[in-house]
């Protein structure tokens, strides 16, 4: 289940915004998720976001791909490129250069498209001999006493691993890749048309290179096979439906290093509390006595029953609240609470002496009690 955003959404942009407007809105976001603007500790988070807003970029900004997504969603662009051919052919080089004016260092967009055959201006460069291994994400259901307490959960993940056979060459044992014979080792051919010189991925070697003359068996060249992994993930309190945990270096093998695993968390309904927040909600129900003289009931928790005082006089729907029984705040701000809403039950059968009893109540209060039994409800009542 694909779970990204909406590269619309992500830049901030209409459906039909223009091309300018496309740069502009990526310009101004990429200054401000730029990590030499952030505080040390939000560098990381930023490095994300960057990538997020850059990979919209890439996609939007591309006539043909645009196309493809307008048409199909991620599925149509996911399908038919790699990570790397999103960001091929994308204009950066404008962009990063304003950047550059502004005195920011290069450092992140060499990490994003340094192995993708331009450097942070859009400059043709020799590609690095790799790439990073795509992220995987896995979504896992929890229930909300797991939310409150944390848990630790074992999935089983499908992934890309490095071939044991090649070791991730992707040569045959005993043999080796040899030089591209067409790019002559460059990646990259140059077509020559009058004044003009077009740079293009060689398509021999698709950029790396070199060639595979005799492929491993085991993962036909690849370098990599797809296993299935038992993978043990530890869930903090505190989390709730759409919280990400990011587990590094989980995701598939790349030629590189390897991608990152993404947890998204589904925390199942529960059938006595709903989840306001860090705060959790339930319902009792207590007789009109218990409402009217008071006393002691017990109601459940996430941690078991627990005993609660009711005093006497009290209304319908009033809400008590138990401290600190709720959920643990997810970045360790304290705890939420328990809230219990109580509803009075009147009863609708009475005995011979309860009906006298309340209306002897009726009268010592000056109620007015105008209703009269009927035949048919004194022969009902004497069957009870």
């Amino acid at each position: 289940m694909s779970t990204k955003r909406d590269y619309y959404e992500i830049l901030g942009v209409r459906k039909d915004a223009s091309l300018d407007e496309i740069k502009k809105a990526y310009r101004g976001m990429a200054l401000r998720y730029h990590p030499d603007r952030v505080p040390a500790d939000q560098k990381k988070e930023a490095e994300e976001k960057f990538k997020e807003i850059s990979e919209a970029y890439a996609v939007l900004s591309d006539s043909q791909k645009r196309a493809l997504y307008d048409q199909y969603g991620h599925a149509g662009i996911d399908q038919r490129f790699t990570y790397e051919d999103i960001f091929r052919g994308a204009d950066f080089s404008s962009i990063f250069q304003d950047l550059s004016d502004f005195g920011f260092g290069g450092g992140i967009f060499e990490e994003i498209f340094g192995d993708f055959g331009f450097d942070i201006f859009g400059h043709s460069r020799k590609r690095q001999a790799g790439r990073r291994g795509r992220d995987l994400e896995v979504e896992v259901n929890i229930t909300l006493e797991e939310a409150a307490s944390g848990v630790e959960k074992t999935i089983q993940l499908p992934r890309y691993e490095t071939c044991i056979t090649c070791h991730g060459t992707g040569a045959k044992p005993g043999t080796r890749k040899t030089t591209c014979p067409q790019c002559k080792g460059t990646g990259r051919m140059v077509i020559s048309s009058g004044f003009f010189q077009i740079a293009q991925t060689c398509s021999r070697c698709r950029g790396e290179g070199s060639i595979i003359t005799a492929p491993c068996p085991d993962c036909h060249g690849e370098g990599r096979v797809k296993v299935t992994k038992r993978i043990k993930l530890k869930i903090p309190p505190g989390v709730y439906t759409g919280s990400h945990l990011r587990i590094r270096g989980e995701g598939e093998q790349g030629s590189l290093s390897r991608g990152n695993l993404y947890v998204l968390i589904n925390v199942k309904p529960h059938s006595i509390f709903e989840r306001h927040n860090n705060d959790i909600i339930c319902e009792i129900d207590i007789s009109f006595v218990k409402a009217i003289l008071g006393g002691e009931i017990e109601v459940p928790t996430l941690n078991g029953r627990v005993k609660m005082k009711i005093p006497p006089g009290t209304q319908p729907n009033r809400i008590f609240r138990l401290r600190d029984k709720g959920i643990p705040d997810l970045h360790g701000r304290g705890k939420g609470d328990e809230l219990v809403r109580v509803n009075v039950k009147i009863p609708t059968h009475l005995s011979t002496q309860e009906r006298r009893l309340i209306e002897e109540f009726a009268r010592v209060s000056g109620e007015d009690v105008e209703y009269k039994e009927s035949i048919v409800d004194r022969i009902r009542r004497g069957f009870k």
